[in-house]
């Protein structure tokens, strides 16, 4: 029999993703950079849309993100991949102020654990109007540009903001980005479209609600929040 999810009482520190997890999927911010990153591909390695883009694809499955494999196979500077490719357009993000209330009302500390970077993180916090409700961030810097869902991605952060992984949740977009945090203890949360809009993503991407390591599934999360406080 499996066993039963597990829950939220013993939780005292909660840990989110941002992209396509803090504001809806269907905003399809991520579409930007993902486009951004596939012109990044093409004029560093001088090859066709077409080909940046299923080389894009490919390192983005095998090292986390497209930024480790191009760092790994052709030596770009994170620096440069990371101020090209959050160079965009923040305005499709509206202020959740019921998101906000939801979240200062968790007992203990709010966490952000991104793939991107913190000038990115700060910029969608600004107008999603959650700016102030959040205790720290740990981004692929802080990761040593070692991105999620490396095991010791999970660990440096673990360490560095001294959360206990057993009175922790975290809540994020992609199935496989729980597979650690789960195995560590932590209870995990799904955030998955909520299927009334058109959403621009791989078919991978929206796989694992059913995985042994998702202890719940939620195509709200304010309203997920909501119910927990």
């Amino acid at each position: 029999m499996p066993s039963s999810p597990r829950n939220f009482t013993h939780v005292n520190t909660w840990v989110f993703d941002l992209d396509n997890t803090l504001y809806p999927h269907h905003v399809n911010l991520w579409q930007q950079v993902d486009a951004r990153i596939g012109e990044f591909v093409s004029d560093f390695l001088k090859v066709s849309a077409e080909e940046a883009r299923r080389i894009q694809k490919d390192y983005y499955r095998r090292y986390g993100t497209t930024m480790r494999g191009m760092m790994t196979e052709h030596g770009v500077r994170a620096d440069d991949f990371l101020s090209y490719v959050h160079r965009i357009d923040h305005s499709p993000l509206e202020p959740n102020p019921a998101m906000g209330a939801a979240i200062e009302k968790l007992p203990g500390r709010k966490l952000i654990l991104t793939n991107g970077s913190v000038d990115h993180v700060d910029a969608v916090l600004a107008r999603l109007g959650l700016s102030g409700h959040f205790d720290g961030v740990f981004d692929i810097i802080a990761a040593e540009l070692e991105p999620k869902p490396a095991a010791q991605t999970y660990q440096r952060f673990l360490t560095l903001h001294g959360v206990d992984p057993a009175r922790a949740a975290m809540f994020e977009d992609l199935a496989r980005n729980l597979e650690v945090p789960h195995r560590l203890g932590m209870t995990t949360v799904l955030v998955v479209p909520d299927g009334t809009r058109e959403v621009v993503r791989e078919d991978w991407e929206l796989e694992g609600r059913d995985a042994g390591h998702v202890d719940h599934v939620t195509d709200d999360l304010t309203g997920f929040l909501q119910k927990l406080t």
